[in-house]
């Protein structure tokens, strides 16, 4: 995660606002091809956790094959999503190294039981990645895919 917030302090954002961001994925579902290794390769995800994926997610094909991001209220925007961390419950790598014995871990916990908190600091990060100045032009794309760059 020290990556990516190298990259967001580039565009003007914080750690916290990295964090904050994040919980975007309380919300939606991901293909199993983005979280088969987790669920697979990684330890820091509760082995129940894992079997369950496992069981919808097998180790090779299925790419597309769903599961929610959050667990317990894949529905709602909510601070669940932090609370799934704490358990090693995060369907994401990315989203899990935000509570795995790095500098968002106090973050991730005080966000999992105040939602105000997090409500508050989701607000201004917003508002902060609202006023980056996107690219335009032949500088910029709208990718058909959002994480694999148009060829």
């Amino acid at each position: 995660s020290l990556h990516l917030i190298t990259l967001l302090s580039n565009k003007g954002l914080s750690a916290i606002d990295m964090t904050a961001l994040s919980s975007g994925h309380t919300i939606g579902q991901a293909h199993c091809i983005s979280f088969r290794d987790h669920i697979y390769n990684d330890t820091d995800i509760d082995p129940n956790f894992a079997k369950l994926r496992q069981s919808t997610c097998p180790f090779s094909g299925g790419d597309d094959n769903l599961a929610p991001i959050d667990i317990q209220t894949p529905t709602f925007f909510d601070n669940k999503y932090y609370q799934n961390l704490l358990a090693k419950r995060g369907l994401l790598h990315s989203d899990q190294e935000l509570f795995n014995g790095g500098s968002q871990d106090s973050l991730v916990r005080i966000y999992s039981y105040n939602a105000w908190a997090f409500a508050n600091d989701f607000v201004a990060a917003m508002i902060k990645m609202g006023n980056i100045t996107p690219l335009t032009g032949m500088e910029g794309q709208i990718r058909l895919n959002c994480i694999v760059v148009n060829s």
